[in-house]
C-alpha cells in the first residue's frame, strides 16, 4: 500500500476482521512496484542465521515492571538512540493497536507492553523511508513479517543508520474477540476498555501472565492467565491469521538485527536470572550490527550470554510455526456470530486440575527456590 504512488491501494477486512490489500483499478497504473516489493508468491526475504544468545533484565526495577519480559527493548532504545533519531512500535488506544513514532525517548511508555492484535501500519514504512533520508537514526520494532515487509520496502536505500528489532510471534488474534470482549464489558459495566495490559507485573507475577482491564471509568479488571478465554482461545490456535500457520518468518531465522522475546525455561538453565518472578528477556542477533547495539544495551541490563540450543528447546517459536487447530473454520463462525459469553461457553475450555498444581503449588518458584537451596548449600 504504501508503495504506491497512485494511491490505488488500501487495506480492508474481510470477514474474519483481517486485513488485505485491495487494488483499485481505476488509479492502477500498472507500474509493477506492489509486485517488486511483496514477497509473495516468490517466498520469503533472506533471513539471517542467529549470532548470539543473551538473558537478562533491566537493572531499573520499574523498567522492569513497566515491560513484559525483563525490559531489553527499553536498554536498546536508551543506548542505541543518540543525537537525531526516531523509533517506531505498536501503540495502543482502547481497543486500537497501530505503529507510530517518537522523537524522543522519554516517551518510550508508548511502545512498551506487548499488545496481541496486529498493528495497523498506517505510512510507517513511508515515515522511516523519510527519517533515514534524513540522516536520522531511525528503530524500528515488530513483528518478524512487518520487519520484513520494511526491509522489502526501503529496498536497501539508506539502511546504514537502521536497526531492526523484532519480537518473538504467536501469531495475530482477529480483532474480533476484543469487540465482543468490549461489547461484554460496555454491557457489564456500561464502559469500555480504556488500556489494556495482557501480562501486567503489579504483583509481580511474570510467569503468570496476569491481564489487566482497564475501563473507561477508572475500574481495573484482573484475569489470570489459566482462567482467561483469550489465552486458551488464541494459543489453542483457534483464531490466528491464516498466514499464521505457515510463517516464513520464524525468529531463529530473523528477518531483524535483533530478536526480543521471553526468557522461557528459565528456571531450569538459568534460574539465576529468575529475579523473584519479575522478568526476564531473551535476545537474539543475527547481525553485526545487532551484536553491536548489544555490547552498547549491556551496560542497563544484568545478564550474560546463552548457548542457542539450551535456549531453543524452550522457544517453540523460533523453530516452528503457530500449530493448526481443525476446529479454527467454526470458531470463526461463532466468533463472527455469537456473544462474547456465548463464545466463552462454547469454546473456552477450564485448566486441568494436573495443570493448576503445576502452575500454583509446584511451579517455577518453588522449582528455582530448591535450585537456590541446594546451589547456596
Amino acid at each position: 500500500m504504501q508503495i504506491c504512488e497512485e494511491r490505488a491501494i488500501s487495506m480492508v477486512e474481510d470477514e474474519e476482521g483481517f486485513r488485505y490489500p485491495k487494488i483499485d483499478r481505476k488509479k492502477c497504473i500498472s507500474c509493477g512496484m506492489c509486485q517488486a516489493v511483496c514477497p509473495y508468491p516468490g517466498g520469503a526475504l533472506p533471513t539471517h542465521q542467529i549470532r548470539t544468545a543473551y538473558g537478562g533484565h533491566h537493572k531499573d526495577r520499574e523498567t522492569q515492571k513497566e515491560s513484559t519480559s525483563g525490559g531489553a527493548f527499553t536498554a536498546f532504545v536508551n543506548t542505541w538512540c543518540t543525537g537525531d533519531y526516531a523509533i517506531f512500535g505498536a501503540a495502543q488506544e482502547g481497543c486500537s493497536v497501530f505503529h507510530t513514532y517518537i522523537t524522543d525517548k522519554a516517551l518510550i511508555s508508548r511502545f512498551q507492553k506487548s499488545k496481541y492484535t496486529q498493528s495497523v501500519m498506517g505510512t510507517a514504512y513511508a515515515d522511516a523511508k523519510k527519517f533515514l533520508a534524513e540522516g536520522k537514526k531511525v528503530l524500528f520494532s515488530g513483528t518478524p513479517c512487518q520487519i520484513a515487509g520494511l526491509r522489502a520496502y526501503l529496498r536497501g536505500e539508506n539502511c546504514g543508520g537502521l536497526l531492526t528489532v523484532e519480537v518473538i510471534c504467536e501469531g495475530v488474534p482477529s480483532p474480533w474477540y476484543l469487540k465482543k470482549f468490549d461489547a461484554y464489558l460496555r454491557e457489564r459495566y456500561g464502559c469500555g476498555i480504556r488500556t489494556l495490559d495482557y501480562r501486567n507485573k503489579d504483583k509481580p507475577k511474570w510467569d503468570f501472565s496476569i491481564m489487566r482491564v482497564e475501563l473507561e471509568n477508572g475500574k481495573s479488571i484482573y484475569i489470570d492467565r489459566w482462567f482467561n478465554p483469550f489465552f486458551t482461545l488464541w494459543i489453542g490456535g483457534l483464531m490466528s491469521r491464516p498466514s499464521c500457520y505457515n510463517c516464513p518468518y520464524i525468529a531463529s531465522t530473523g528477518a531483524a538485527d535483533i530478536t526480543l522475546g521471553d526468557l522461557w525455561g528459565i528456571h531450569i538453565h538459568c534460574p539465576e536470572l529468575y529475579d523473584k518472578n519479575r522478568g526476564a528477556s531473551l535476545i537474539l542477533t543475527h547481525t553485526e550490527k545487532g551484536s553491536n547495539a548489544l555490547l552498547m544495551a549491556q551496560t542497563e541490563l544484568d545478564g550474560h550470554p546463552l548457548q542457542t540450543d539450551t535456549i531453543m528447546t524452550y522457544q517453540k517459536r523460533l523453530r516452528t510455526s503457530i500449530d493448526a487447530n481443525p476446529d479454527r473454520s467454526a470458531f470463526m463462525r461463532d466468533l463472527i456470530s455469537l456473544d462474547y459469553k456465548s463464545i466463552c461457553r462454547k469454546w473456552a475450555k477450564p485448566p486441568s486440575l494436573k495443570l493448576l498444581w503445576q502452575k500454583y503449588v509446584w511451579g517455577n518458584r518453588q522449582k528455582i527456590w530448591l535450585w537456590n537451596v541446594f546451589h547456596h548449600s
